[in-house]
């Protein structure tokens, strides 16, 4: 009877214990399979087995990003997903995939993904940047308001016309001098396009031309924040390191706005004392005087002009190089291009024989050679990095919020799905679809970005890029040094903040 008292206790303990190991597992299983459901509903793009702690790092390289995406799209599809190392990144590399990030869901794609370099990581100072601001906010509206209106509007870029035809003409006068001489075009250009934005933005030259060379403090600054903005960062990798800065970039980079701020604010202060008195040094009004008088602190203008000047030069210099490139590789286009120009300023009525703003309209196929070499040669292949301010769907993907996104216009641009002969240099193809054009309506074709986020200063650049190659071209003929074919000039791309050519072009100049 004890054995079977303790048999009956057993079995009720033994029920009990079921009872409550029931109660217990039918809700487990019930909120496994929710979680399951919901994490099959929310699906990540395809992507390379990621390495525990170093996610994909390995796989992609430090060379070429762009190329090593390219090659997972062909693997995976257009939309993948990698880690690298704790950060979550989605790559878009096709037209469809560009559409649904950058149009369909472009405002829950249009936050920003600041580095840890930019002195705009600071909270402080997010809310003064035009480029690396978090979100699309009030302080960033108003910011873009005013360069649109005081610097890139129609009327406003026709107003500075007669700059950007005036440090061409210096160009010109430059180039003469050096008939016979290699020219690393590269250097002149930037030294060019970097006068055209300064002398817009405060009325002076912040470059001395004669030397050929950026060898002012103004450029010396912007280059060395490209050099540190374009070193990897393992912060970037592993937010939770980021207050040690183990590299030092972080620290080199405030350095550099402290210079910055330095450099500023003497130009600042003096345009202010001169405007108490009622007198200015520039003929008309410039962006700085139009920041002042919409109260913008120092700060805030010395963080705008770095961001300005570090944004307006590489990309338009790194365009000017490549479209030169291409058109020394390619006689046959280089002798329409040339035709043309002949036609379009012996037309004219000023009689100086000089490219002027007015012409650039009418030279279609010089237009087309420099959309086809953006095709080609993109300065930011892959757009600048954009975050999910909220989780959303991309063909049929699940983007969570917070990660990482990134348009692979390099891409798009050869994606023989939009492109005859995607690797061959035809500007003709511009021609025959001209509708296709930088203002980010056709999603194939974006060497701006689109959207929320499209560069501002496109207006500005369309202006300056085709003045600047027409007038070299017009004016003088140019050829590689030491002989060289044409079909052996070397075209290897070199990816930093902006994709430009490994070797620099240097060719000699002839008048005609």
């Amino acid at each position: 009877m004890g054995f079977l008292n303790i048999m009956s206790q057993m079995a009720a303990i033994s029920e009990e214990t079921n009872l409550l190991f029931l109660l217990i597992i039918i809700p487990l299983l019930f909120f496994i399979l929710k979680q399951f459901k919901t994490s099959s509903s929310r699906t990540l793009p395809p992507g390379p087995y990621p390495w525990p702690l170093l996610g994909n790092i390995l796989q992609i390289g430090k060379d070429n990003p762009h190329l090593s995406f390219t090659r997972f799209a062909e693997t995976y599809g257009p939309l993948i997903s990698l880690k690298l190392g704790n950060q979550l990144l989605i790559v878009g590399s096709s037209h469809a995939a560009a559409t649904e990030i950058l149009k369909i869901q472009d405002r829950n794609l249009s936050g920003r993904i600041v580095p840890h370099v930019a002195p705009a990581k600071s909270p402080l100072l997010n809310n003064l940047s035009l480029t690396w601001t978090i979100e699309c906010n009030e302080y960033w509206r108003n910011l873009r308001t005013i360069c649109r209106c005081e610097l890139f509007s129609g009327k406003s870029i026709s107003s500075q016309a007669c700059i950007r035809e005036k440090k061409v003409s210096e160009m010109l006068e430059l180039v003469g001098k050096m008939q016979g001489q290699m020219v690393k075009i590269r250097d002149l250009v930037s030294a060019v396009v970097f006068n055209m934005l300064s002398n817009v933005l405060l009325s002076r030259d912040l470059i001395n031309l004669v030397d050929e060379s950026l060898n002012g403090e103004v450029s010396k600054l912007v280059r060395d924040i490209m050099e540190v903005a374009s070193s990897p960062n393992i912060s970037d990798l592993y937010p939770i390191l980021a207050p040690f800065d183990l590299q030092g970039l972080r620290k080199k980079c405030m350095g550099f706005l402290h210079r910055s701020n330095k450099m500023w604010e003497p130009i600042i202060k003096e345009r202010k004392e001169m405007r108490k008195i009622g007198t200015n040094a520039s003929t008309q009004q410039d962006f700085l005087d139009a920041l002042i008088d919409n109260g913008y602190p120092d700060a805030q203008i010395s963080l705008l002009f770095l961001e300005l000047f570090s944004a307006g030069t590489d990309t338009s210099s790194s365009t000017i190089e490549w479209t030169l490139a291409e058109l020394i590789k390619n006689p046959r286009c280089m002798n329409i291009v040339k035709e043309e120009l002949a036609r379009e300023i012996s037309s004219q009525e000023d009689d100086d024989g000089l490219v002027k703003e007015s012409n650039l309209p009418n030279l279609s196929y010089l237009q087309a050679c420099i959309k086809e070499a953006l095709r080609l040669h993109p300065p930011a292949p892959l757009l600048l990095p954009h975050r999910a301010v909220e989780s959303c769907q991309v063909m049929k993907y699940t983007i969570p919020k917070d990660s990482m996104v990134l348009v692979n216009f390099w891409a798009i641009g050869r994606d023989p799905k939009n492109w005859e002969e995607p690797l061959v240099f035809k500007p003709e193809r511009f021609i025959s679809t001209s509708s296709l054009d930088y203002k980010g309506n056709d999603l194939q074709f974006i060497p701006f970005g689109a959207g929320r986020r499209i560069c501002p200063g496109l207006p500005m650049a369309s202006k300056h890029v085709p003045l600047v190659v027409a007038s070299l071209l017009h004016s003088f003929d140019w050829s590689l040094p030491h002989g060289m074919d044409p079909k052996d000039l070397d075209m290897s791309e070199k990816y930093d903040l902006t994709m430009m050519k490994e070797l620099p072009l240097l060719l000699i100049p002839t008048t005609k």
